[in-house]
């Protein structure tokens, strides 16, 4: 008897002092985000579709840019590079944050007359982002040969997950979401 008692008061003890554990299942992601950081594409073009807008919102986990058409979303490529570069000059377009992430539109930024279909007051700041967690500066880069180039400066690497919703309207947009964490 004096050894049961023994053993159990030598066992729970190892479990106190957390030597005996049981195996802890892996721990869920922040937020239940699973996306990581690799490049998000779809392909295709968009001959009669054009970017009319970007906007931004503050989310709990995450940060969202919204880029909207006035047509279907046909393709579109989103990535972290060294640089964001302006489209035709290749000019390398500054951006504020640790990490730059290149979102490439398959739709102009002007209708077939040439005429801009969105043109932001400072391109430089095309979006206010200033308090935001994660974005640290929204920038067009330019539109050239049907595809429009967007920088968006965030403050690290961190996952980021790319979709299309319909609307408003007949458009379509573009959602990009940046976490605050891994």
């Amino acid at each position: 008897m004096k050894r049961i008692i023994s053993l159990l008061a030598s066992l729970f003890l190892l479990g106190a002092l957390g030597l005996v554990a049981p195996v802890a299942a892996q721990a869920a992601p922040y937020c239940g985000i699973t996306w990581g950081s690799l490049a998000k594409t779809r392909s295709g073009f968009a001959y009669d579709t054009h970017l009319t807008n970007l906007r931004a919102g503050q989310h709990t986990c995450y940060d969202r840019l919204v880029i909207d058409l006035d047509g279907d979303v046909t393709g579109y490529s989103i990535r972290y590079v060294t640089a964001v570069h302006a489209p035709g000059s290749g000019t390398a377009v500054p951006l504020a944050g640790a990490a730059d992430l290149q979102i490439i539109v398959h739709a102009p930024a002007y209708d077939d007359g040439g005429r801009a279909t969105y043109s932001p007051a400072n391109p430089t700041k095309a979006v206010s982002v200033d308090g935001y967690r994660t974005f640290r500066q929204v920038a067009l880069a330019g539109s050239f040969e049907g595809e429009t180039t967007v920088g968006l400066g965030v403050r690290a690497r961190l996952p980021m997950r790319a979709f299309v919703l319909d609307g408003p309207g007949g458009g379509s947009r573009i959602v990009v979401d940046v976490a605050h964490q891994w």
